[in-house]
């Protein structure tokens, strides 16, 4: 009877050890997904609100992008190394506060193509290239758009 009951007990603690190997990595994959998510919707959003821009400033810093949406409200996305997140951000109101788009965000580049019309910059596309971290896990993610009032 012993010997059942140390073999059973072997047993229990295996399944308990594998049980808690895989709840470990259920959360661990359940963190990257959110994660990886919302960095893939704040992609989303910013693409869509840079195809339809007025003007997109092709002076802004690789963190950034500053724009006049279609509905001539000026905005600029920001990324926080400090604080490792992305921010929107309303130029027209400096009273308000900035909305957090991203959390967990590493590393973020804005690369602006341009092009001199009329002896304007102007900017023709933006790639937009995001890492983000969940735990220990960092995967980057990538979108571009082409600004379609520019396209000649």
């Amino acid at each position: 009877m012993l010997i059942a009951l140390a073999i059973a007990s072997m047993l229990l603690v295996a399944v308990a050890v594998a049980f808690n190997a895989s709840v470990t990595n259920y959360c661990k994959n359940e963190d990257i997904f959110r994660t990886i998510n919302n960095a893939r919707l704040a992609l989303s959003r910013m693409t869509s609100q840079l195809r339809t821009a007025s003007a997109v400033d092709p002076a802004a810093p690789n963190n950034e992008c500053t724009m006049l949406t279609a509905t001539g409200e000026n905005i600029t996305y920001r990324y926080n190394n400090v604080d490792g997140k992305l921010y929107l951000i309303t130029n027209d109101d400096p009273t308000d506060s900035d909305y957090v788009l991203c959390d967990n965000v590493t590393a973020m580049n804005c690369t602006k193509t341009t092009a001199v019309e009329d002896e304007v910059i102007i900017v023709k596309s933006v790639q937009i290239s995001m890492t983000v971290a969940g735990g220990d896990v960092q995967r980057t993610i990538s979108a571009a758009a082409v600004v379609r009032r520019n396209l000649n």
